[in-house]
């Protein structure tokens, strides 16, 4: 099979992925063989290329919001039939025997492994799964268009049920990429009115078109005082932009896996019972609630497609803002 290889990490800018040839994987008890059709492209995909996020293994091929159809079923795999699409998210195991994979919060177990950092991903033509963290996608769904699902959507999910956002309430999002896009289709059909905060005025106006009530650059202080907001932005300083907005008894939710630092702040800001707490991958109950909601909504996905060949490329568009929407790489 053809795969694009991290065999180290180096700026994006001299091509971190090498095209190889490799064995076909086969499923170990308890796994899914999966033929990958597409594979969206995440911003921590491109910081594990290029070592802001240090490499679990190397080698190792990047890509964990994948969807595939079943080639193959391992020992003992009850519940999946070759033929069926499924998709492979960012949590690709986890113990099941601790006290946080036992209270189901297994995104927080110790043990817990991830796809394309543990583990091979999908930037390849096949890969393998363990079935009980496969996710089920009905055999209609677009593969293009449900592979951004797969991580911004589930965890752009989490992290608005970790806002504590109400349905009617005032939500801000601050940062506007691929995840956040999908979360404000949410906070919309839940009947919030949500308020963007980004840098670029492309992406303000993309807020407004997609149904946001104010969109601003990240430090002017929305109309309203906010009664929750995300933060998308790998910047510590749009946290604490977002923390002076909420109001009293308001939750800053910050939806990152890397962060550059959070800068001093005064405590008025986090007086009156404000909280700030971040959000760490997401729960297999995360993705069956969103992933119905997201057919029932339903949400729409704005992609940008390129080939397996033009993996390098794809992550030097994310990395320099050149990406309307999701990239997503089409394997077959």
């Amino acid at each position: 099979m053809r795969a694009a290889v991290l065999e180290r990490p180096l700026p994006v800018a001299d091509g971190p992925l090498a095209l190889a040839t490799r064995p076909d994987p086969a499923p170990a008890p308890g796994e899914l063989l999966l033929r990958v059709e597409t594979c969206a492209v995440c911003r921590t995909d491109l910081q594990i290329c290029e070592g802001d996020i240090e490499a679990r293994r190397l080698p190792v091929v990047p890509g964990h919001q994948a969807v595939g159809t079943v080639e193959a079923l391992g020992e003992g795999v009850g519940g999946w039939r070759p033929g069926d699409r499924a998709g492979v998210a960012w949590l690709a195991g986890a113990c099941g025997d601790c006290a946080r994979c036992e209270s189901g919060r297994e995104n927080l177990c110790e043990a817990a492994t991830f796809s394309g950092w543990d583990r091979d991903g999908g930037y390849a033509e096949g890969l393998t799964v363990r079935a009980d963290f496969a996710h089920p996608l009905p055999a209609a769904l677009d593969p293009v268009e449900a592979a951004p699902l797969l991580c911004g959507g589930i965890i752009g999910y989490r992290a608005l049920r970790l806002s504590g956002i109400e349905p009617g309430g005032r939500l801000g999002l601050y940062g506007f990429g691929a995840s956040a896009r999908l979360a404000l289709q949410v906070a919309i059909h839940w009947g919030c009115e949500v308020f963007v905060a980004t840098r670029s005025e492309r992406d303000r106006d993309r807020a407004l078109a997609l149904g946001a009530v104010w969109a601003g650059a990240p430090h002017d202080p929305p109309p309203v005082p906010l009664d929750a907001a995300v933060t998308f932005a790998p910047a510590g300083e749009v946290v604490v932009a977002a923390l002076e907005a909420v109001d009293r008894g308001g939750t800053v939710a910050v939806n990152a896996i890397h962060l550059d630092r959070i800068p001093e702040f005064p405590y008025e800001h986090l007086w009156w019972e404000r909280s700030l707490r971040s959000v760490a991958n997401f729960t297999r109950r995360d993705a069956r609630e969103f992933l119905a909601l997201a057919a029932g909504i339903p949400i729409r996905t704005d992609t940008q497609v390129y080939p397996l060949d033009d993996a390098n490329r794809a992550l030097a568009d994310l990395a320099a803002g050149r990406v309307a929407g999701a990239a997503v790489l089409r394997i077959r």
